[in-house]
């Protein structure tokens, strides 16, 4: 601060001895560059409020109901079911969550399985396993559920992995559900 007041005392004491234009030149290309440097500042937490605005929910049948698995190996679960999608981050044709901005984020996974076949799935960043989901059911229906809250970087991936023999039973009452929002950025 004192330099660019010396800065404009300066300017000040050598225009006075003479033409008031230059000093006015600087003076409004000084204001202009700072107009210029708040417009700038302005337009990106604008976009960084916009990106601020992340939040899915999804079930896994867009409709009917059945059984999905047995599989052989772990397989992505497709949640087609999109309740909500605010941040366009959830892909409802891969089941894959896409971090558009670094920050922490919480995500929540419900499972349903029924008859005497385990139910479980993992909940993965990248290919990193979180947290499982699992229920070992005797007899009936049961669910299972996990969240967690993650620091994600700009394009880190979440998704939920259907363990390889178990398998889950969904309907149009969606049992089955994988939800996540933003937190905070950073």
């Amino acid at each position: 601060c004192s330099m660019n007041r010396m800065r404009v005392t300066v300017t000040v004491t050598v225009c006075c001895q003479g033409d008031f234009s230059f000093y006015f030149y600087y003076i409004f290309s000084e204001l202009a560059a700072k107009l210029e440097s708040q417009k700038t500042e302005i337009d990106q937490l604008k976009q960084q409020l916009q990106v601020k605005q992340v939040a899915f929910s999804a079930s896994l049948l867009d409709q009917g109901e059945g059984d999905t698995g047995p599989f052989n190996t772990q397989t992505t679960l497709i949640f087609k079911h999109v309740v909500t999608n605010i941040g366009n981050a959830y892909n409802k044709h891969t089941g894959i969550f896409t971090a558009p901005v670094r920050g922490a984020y919480h995500f929540d996974c419900h499972i349903l399985g029924h008859g005497n076949i385990v139910a479980g799935a993992f909940l993965l960043r990248n290919e990193e396993q979180i947290y499982v989901v699992y229920e070992n059911p005797t007899s009936g229906t049961v669910s299972a559920s996990n969240g967690a809250s993650l620091l994600l970087e700009v394009g880190d991936q979440v998704f939920v992995r259907i363990l390889a023999g178990p398998r889950i039973f969904d309907s149009q009452n969606h049992h089955n559900t994988f939800s996540g929002h933003l937190i905070f950025t950073m």
